[in-house]
C-alpha cells in the first residue's frame, strides 16, 4: 500500500482541495461492495457516516479518482481515522452532500467535481464540503474534547446491555453440533479489523504458523485475508455479507451467525449458491462467536488478528456498547492473546532445530573443501605422518605424502 500511496501523491496537483477532478460514477450505500467494482478513473459515491479505517483501506486500495458522501465523512462524534487515511493518499473527498446525493447521481455518468460542487454537463448538481487535511484534524480536535463523555455513554450501553447477552456465558448457547474436537490446538482467529494485514504477515514470516499448526477460523472478510496470505480458512463464521464467493467455496467449513430467534440472513446467500452450512443463533458480534467456539471445542490457545477491543474500534463498527465482548474476554480471557505478542516471541528465538542444522550445514561445507583441494589432503597426511612418530625412508615418504 505504501508504494500506491506515494504514487497517488506524486500526481497531485499543487491544489487538490480546489483543482477539477473528473471521473465515471459508481454509486452504492455499502462502501465494502462498491470497493470491488472502482477504477482509476471512477468517482466512488457514498453514504457512509464517520468512515471507518477498514472501509478506508478499501478505497485507497481502489484508487478512485475519487470519494463523493452523502453523509459527514467524520461527524465529530470520535476521531474516525478514516477521512484521514483517504486524503493522506491523495483522493478528493466530498462530504455533506445530503441523502437526495444516492438518487440524483446515476452509475456511470460522467461527473466533475470543482471545488465542494459536483457538475454534470457544466450543471451544478449536488453540492458540500471538499475536505482536506486541517479541516479534518479540526473536526477531530472537537471531538478529542467530547471523548470522556461518549467515554461514558459507551460505558453506560455496554453495562445496559450485558443482561441481554448472558446467553454467551451460560449453558443457553446453542452451539452447532459440527463434529470437531481441537483439544490442546492452536486457534487463529482473523478478523479484517484493524493492523490485520500486517499481523498476518507477522505470523506468516514467524515459525508460528509452521510449527503449531493452528486451526484458522475466519470472521467473515477474514477469509479473504487469509487466502491472500496464502492460507486456506478451516472454518468460515460470520454473517457472510462481507466474503468473496471465491472464499465461501474454499472448503472451509460454514458457520452462519443467526440471531437468538433463528432468523438467519447469511443462510439466504449461501443457499442461492447452494452451499451447506450450519447456523449457530447467539448475541454479541460474529468474533465473539468465533471465540467461544474454539474455547467450547477445546482449544489450548485462541491466537487473536485484527479482532475489536477498543471503544474506536467499536465506533467504527458502528456499536455503542460492547457487552456481549466484555462477557466472551472475561470467559476465554485465560488463553486469549493477540498475535503481536505471538509474532514477536517466535521472531525474538533461536530453535535448537535451526542450531543444528546449521552446524550440519557447515561441517558438510568443511568436508566437500577437505575432498575436493589437493593441497588440504597433503597437509592432512603431512600431519598424521608426524604426528603418529613414524620417520619412513625418503622414498616411501615421497610417496605417502603424495
Amino acid at each position: 500500500m505504501g508504494r500506491f500511496l506515494r504514487r497517488r501523491s506524486e500526481r497531485d496537483e499543487p491544489n487538490p482541495t480546489t483543482d477539477p477532478v473528473s471521473g465515471s460514477a459508481r454509486v452504492d450505500r455499502r462502501t465494502k461492495d462498491l470497493v470491488h467494482r472502482l477504477g482509476s478513473n471512477d468517482i466512488a459515491v457514498i453514504d457512509h457516516a464517520d468512515i471507518d479505517r477498514i472501509a478506508a483501506e478499501g478505497l485507497v486500495e481502489a484508487g478512485p479518482a475519487a470519494v463523493l458522501n452523502a453523509s459527514s465523512s467524520s461527524t465529530g462524534r470520535y476521531p474516525n481515522e478514516g477521512p484521514l487515511l483517504l486524503l493522506r493518499a491523495g483522493i478528493p473527498l466530498v462530504d455533506g452532500l445530503g441523502p437526495s446525493a444516492m438518487s440524483a447521481v446515476a452509475e456511470g455518468e460522467q461527473l466533475t467535481i470543482l471545488g465542494g460542487e459536483v457538475q454534470r454537463n457544466g450543471e451544478t448538481v449536488l453540492a458540500g464540503t471538499r475536505q482536506d487535511l486541517d479541516s479534518i484534524e479540526s473536526i477531530h480536535r472537537a471531538s478529542r474534547e467530547q471523548m470522556p463523555r461518549e467515554l461514558i455513554r459507551f460505558i453506560e450501553n455496554t453495562v445496559e446491555h450485558i443482561g441481554a447477552s448472558h446467553d454467551l456465558i451460560d449453558d443457553s448457547v446453542d452451539m452447532p453440533d459440527l463434529g470437531l474436537d481441537w483439544t490442546g490446538r492452536h486457534v487463529l482467529i482473523v478478523v479484517r479489523g484493524s493492523d490485520y494485514k500486517r499481523d498476518l504477515d507477522l505470523l506468516r514470516r514467524s515459525a508460528y504458523l509452521r510449527e503449531n499448526r493452528p486451526v484458522l477460523i475466519a470472521v467473515d472478510g477474514g477469509a479473504d485475508a487469509l487466502l491472500e496470505a496464502g492460507q486456506t480458512p478451516d472454518v468460515i463464521i460470520g454473517d457472510m455479507d462481507s466474503v468473496s464467493e471465491q472464499a465461501l467455496r474454499c472448503g472451509a467449513l460454514l458457520v452462519v451467525h443467526a440471531y437468538r430467534d433463528g432468523r438467519a440472513p447469511g443462510a439466504i446467500r449461501l443457499e442461492r449458491l447452494g452451499l451447506e452450512h450450519h447456523l449457530f443463533p447467539a448475541s454479541g458480534t460474529s468474533e465473539d462467536i468465533a471465540m467461544l467456539m474454539a474455547y467450547e471445542l477445546g482449544a489450548e490457545l485462541i491466537v487473536a488478528v485484527g479482532t475489536h477491543s477498543s471503544m474506536v474500534d467499536f465506533l467504527d463498527k458502528g456499536r455503542s456498547g460492547m457487552a456481549s465482548t466484555v462477557l466472551v474476554r472475561m470467559k476465554v480471557g485465560p488463553i486469549l492473546v493477540d498475535a503481536k505478542g505471538v509474532s514477536r516471541l517466535y521472531q525474538s528465538r533461536v530453535r535448537k532445530r535451526d542450531l543444528l542444522l546449521l552446524v550440519l550445514a557447515a561441517l558438510f561445507v568443511m568436508v566437500v573443501v577437505i575432498i575436493i583441494s589437493e593441497p588440504i589432503r597433503l597437509l592432512i597426511r603431512a600431519n598424521w605422518v608426524l604426528l603418529s612418530g613414524w620417520i619412513p625412508p625418503m622414498a616411501e615418504m615421497t610417496g605417502v605424502l603424495t
